[in-house]
């Protein structure tokens, strides 16, 4: 009998693991690396002073971080993309 005889209900190929499912690494380093960030802001909450050429801004250290992260993300994206020949 192939798979495509057998009824909907009776093909089961995949064995439930139970915890072994749900604790792969990959998912252990995604859990472990959004607690640090978690961390990281609650601890870098304070006030900083940002001075851009002229005007003065005034915000949370890890936004201003975050923003750093977001501009050097998209110029290393553009600079390194892949151009179709």
């Amino acid at each position: 009998m192939s798979a495509k005889d057998t009824p909907r209900g009776a093909r089961r190929a995949r064995t439930s693991g139970g915890a072994r499912d749900w604790f792969t690494p990959g998912r252990i380093a995604v859990t472990v690396l959004a607690a640090l960030a978690i961390v990281f802001i609650f601890e870098n909450t304070r006030e900083v002073r940002i001075r851009v050429l002229i005007p003065v801004v005034t915000m949370p250290l890890y936004l201003a971080l975050l923003a750093m992260f977001v501009i050097g993300a998209l110029c290393g994206g553009y600079v390194f993309r892949r151009r179709d020949r």
